[in-house]
């Protein structure tokens, strides 16, 4: 398998303080990761709660991530937005700042043609020279990647050259398999389809849960892609339940919850987004235990 982005990546939430970004516990985090087999690193995600922080801060959240991980995994930035002039502006800055590849999400809420969307892509793709993987999220954008403009890009610029791919249609997530070649990668955006996605040529995943459960996220990746499908399977099972309910609220409010419970850090967030609710809380809780990671 060549494709160049491939196993386990995890979308990295972002620990506030005080309002404030914490960069210590950011960088404990990054160590976390490092040193439980996660094969890269997405600061200034969905997950990492991009929306709410100011340009100043999702840059430097890159640098500090960056940084942290001394080029012992691979680091792909956030850097989308609704904004073409903006995302080029944060991804030119993720190059600068030495991310390995950078994520660029749908245009959301502008909800532009097909055509806008190649053209916004395209743009994007050609102010740098870093890696590109397109974030088709239709549920948070309102619009989806189809799989033609999705090749069409793959055609026309090189370095778009993988896709993390949360539209919940296995059929076009084949599509994309079958359209796009062996070498380009195919993650999953969705932890309960990432084995599914593998089974039918996807390459890894862009997880939620790794940032609770690394090592396990990232042994069912790489069972799968060994050709595993025993012990791959066994551990989808395995992590189902935990893959549920990140999403008991709107991600990342649970997986914060979740950390915080066990200790990893603060409960913090920015609104919009906002505590989980006592009963949710208390359902988590009870999902958390069997897994060690709660009393």
């Amino acid at each position: 398998m060549s494709a160049r982005f491939q196993g386990s990546y995890v979308a990295l939430v972002t620990p506030f303080r005080n309002g404030k970004v914490d960069e210590a516990k950011l960088r404990e985090l990054v160590e976390f990761q490092v040193t439980h087999g996660t094969d890269g690193i997405i600061p200034c995600g969905t997950t990492g709660e991009s929306p709410t922080l100011s340009h100043d801060e999702h840059k430097r959240v890159v640098e500090v991530v960056v940084e942290a991980a001394r080029k012992r995994v691979r680091i792909v930035a956030g850097t989308g937005s609704n904004s073409t002039a903006e995302a080029i502006d944060l991804t030119k800055h993720a190059e600068r700042a030495g991310a390995d590849g950078c994520l660029v999400v749908n245009p959301y809420y502008n909800k532009p043609t097909q055509e806008g969307l190649y053209r916004h892509f395209r743009a994007v793709a050609e102010s740098t020279t870093a890696p590109i993987l397109v974030y088709n999220i239709q549920s948070r954008t309102a619009i989806n990647v189809e799989t033609a403009t999705l090749a069409r890009l793959v055609k026309d610029c090189t370095n778009v050259v993988g896709v993390k791919e949360a539209s919940g249609n296995l059929d076009q997530m084949s599509g994309v398999v079958m359209a796009c070649g062996p070498d380009f990668s195919v993650l999953s955006g969705d932890d309960n389809l990432t084995l599914p996605l593998m089974a039918v040529g996807g390459h890894g995943v862009i997880s939620v849960i790794a940032n609770i459960v690394p090592r396990e996220t990232a042994e069912m990746v790489h069972a799968a892609l060994e050709g595993d499908w025993k012990r791959a399977r066994d551990l989808h099972y395995r992590l189902l339940p935990l893959a549920r309910a990140a999403f008991l609220e709107t991600n990342p409010i649970p997986i914060k919850e979740a950390m915080a419970m066990a200790g990893m850090l603060e409960p913090e967030f920015r609104l919009p987004m906002c505590r989980m609710g006592d009963a949710n809380r208390e359902t988590l809780r009870g999902i958390l235990k069997p897994y060690s990671l709660v009393k």
